[in-house]
């Protein structure tokens, strides 16, 4: 498939330099006062059409790449084709949590004034560390505790709201907070606790190449914080991380 350069010829035969989509996008979010960190949602700043030409320019520019790595894409068959399985990796996959709407989630009234302790989990997740791009593979559990006023969301859109807000260059730490914000803010519970176990890839694949080291980390809201018999219960009723 051809790459756009950005340079449209015009028919008197000048030559039109078109804005990179990406500037255009950047230049939105900017004009907003909003920020584009790596793990922030931009999907309300990108217009119809505009995500083909992303991958477009992210293909060209990962070709540059791997140029510049001295790798023969033109006569090497395993590459030829590498710049544009890349580009739609990332922008379709791995990170598709950056630039696509959070998915439809159906909330519904408490009716039966739930106000027992729910976990749901394990819940796979798969993310990319922010500082090598390196995978993050774990699992995540979340207990909540409702009250009358809570919304009740289905089963499965906590793994689809997981996945949302994980496939974004994180780091864990922050990860699991921007979940327990997303889920306190369409819940309303009494408390919500999220506890996240992964592997990290920048450890075991570069750097002290440990492959048994792994990050454990947690999230306490409201009674989860409050209350320490309601937290015993609910890491006690975790199963067995190993």
């Amino acid at each position: 498939m051809r790459v756009s350069t950005d340079i449209k010829p015009e028919a008197n035969g000048n030559t039109e330099y078109k804005t990179p989509v990406s500037s255009r996008i950047r230049e939105r979010i900017r004009r907003s006062g909003q920020r584009f960190h790596a793990n922030d949602n931009i999907s309300a700043f990108i217009e119809q059409g505009e995500m083909a030409e992303l991958l477009d320019e992210v293909q060209l520019k990962m070709k540059g790449v791997l140029e510049s790595l001295v790798i023969d894409t033109e006569s090497d068959h395993n590459t030829q084709d590498t710049a544009r399985r890349v580009a739609k990796m990332y922008l379709n996959e791995v990170f598709k949590g950056r630039y696509v709407e959070q998915p439809p989630v159906t909330e519904f009234p408490n009716a039966e004034h739930l106000n027992e302790l729910m976990i749901v989990g394990p819940i796979t997740v798969r993310s990319a560390c922010s500082h090598h791009f390196c995978p993050i593979i774990g699992r995540l559990w979340i207990g909540i505790m409702p009250n009358e006023h809570s919304n009740l969301i289905g089963l499965s859109k906590y793994a689809r709201l997981a996945e949302w807000t994980m496939s974004r260059p994180q780091i864990q730490e922050e990860a699991v907070i921007q979940l327990a914000n997303l889920l306190q803010d369409k819940m309303s519970p009494d408390g919500l606790a999220i506890v996240m176990e992964a592997d990290h890839f920048c450890m075991h694949w570069r750097g002290v190449k440990d492959m048994d080291s792994k990050m454990i980390n947690s999230v306490m809201r409201g009674s989860f914080l409050k209350n320490p018999d309601l937290r015993r219960e609910f890491l006690a009723l975790l199963p067995n991380k190993n």
